[in-house]
């Protein structure tokens, strides 16, 4: 077994059945019926020309990876694909765009009808009551933490407007992505234009690891995680959607910063039995998939900045590290 394929250290990412396994369910809210989107007749049109999106035209490409780190979660093999042209967002959806979508449509995010979502132990209020799950006790289910909220009822997103919305599920993205005429993008899609092209490189820079001392490149964990951090004066957490150089085509944060949903469910390509098994969770869980790690990685931990990296959730899934972009097809330009 892989260093990085050890029972507790398969993702930084919590499920909502692991509080439940903790005891911490039995605290919080039943979930709420789920509130829809009023969705506009057209989309809106502040957003139809997507002026912040990078263009494909699609064609040959490859995905994966020969030399796989974490293989239990099916990196590999590389293979390639076709891709039909496509729009991507520049960077992560962020607090501003997503309070407009709310602000529109009244639209409740799962982790507002569940009442609670996870929020890393560093960041939770003091006095706060909550439960940390076992195998990932960094995590704490904090009642209240919403988009909005980040850190729970008291907080807010003062001075974060171009952060990244986080605590947001698969079946937010998905609903915001519709209501502004695009959708989730592909793995594939996702892989091409994290990488600026065809290109195989292992981040969206080059092939060169991030120094541990300095974060010229990405935003992940800098020291041991996850008691000792040694940033520096970066605090740890979420930084702008447009902090560090683009890649190549002009994406921002592609590793690291938060983790990212996709449109496909999640699935093992594997022989080994850890990764058949990996596979038959996955499909039971009915999982999606998640790229680009978060600034929750760190290369000792939970090595997924790659660009091959991934992981699965199921689609309620929220927590402090968590979020999206938008893709969109030629038709929307």
């Amino acid at each position: 077994m892989d260093k990085f394929d050890k029972p507790g250290r398969a993702c930084c990412t919590p499920r909502r059945d692991d509080a439940a396994a903790s005891g911490g369910a039995a605290c919080m809210p039943e979930p709420s019926e789920p509130t829809a989107p009023a969705a506009p007749a057209a989309p809106d049109r502040g957003h139809a020309s997507h002026p912040d999106a990078v263009w494909f035209d699609g064609g040959a490409t490859w995905i994966g990876t020969d030399a796989p780190v974490i293989k239990v979660d099916g990196e590999g093999p590389r293979r390639r694909v076709h891709l039909k042209p496509f729009g991507i967002d520049r960077h992560a959806v962020t607090n501003q765009r997503f309070a407009e979508f709310v602000a529109a449509t009244g639209y409740r995010t799962d982790a507002e009808r569940f009442g609670w979502s996870y929020v890393f132990h560093a960041f939770v209020e003091p006095g706060l009551a909550t439960d940390a799950p076992e195998s990932v006790p960094w995590w704490r289910s904090v009642p209240g933490a919403c988009w909005a909220a980040p850190e729970g009822p008291s907080s807010s997103l003062a001075g974060r407007a171009m952060h990244p919305a986080v605590h947001i599920s698969r079946n937010d993205a998905a609903a915001f992505a519709k209501w502004c005429g695009g959708r989730l993008p592909t793995e594939a899609e996702w892989e091409h234009a994290a990488r600026g092209g065809p290109d195989d490189r292992r981040y969206p820079w080059g092939n060169d690891e991030p120094a541990e001392d300095a974060m010229s490149y990405c935003n992940i964990w800098q020291g041991r995680f996850p008691d000792l951090y040694i940033g520096g004066d970066r605090r740890y957490g979420t930084v702008r959607v447009d902090d560090f150089a683009p890649n190549p085509a002009g994406l921002y944060n592609c590793s690291g910063n938060v983790w990212e949903w996709c449109a496909d469910p999640f699935r093992i390509r594997s022989l080994s039995s850890a990764g058949k098994a990996r596979d038959r969770q996955a499909v039971s869980d009915k999982e999606y998939t998640l790229k680009g790690g978060s600034y929750l990685c760190h290369r000792s931990y939970c090595y997924r900045y790659r660009i091959a990296a991934r992981t699965g959730r199921p689609s309620d899934t929220s927590a402090g590290h968590t979020g999206f972009r938008v893709a969109y097809d030629p038709a929307s330009k």
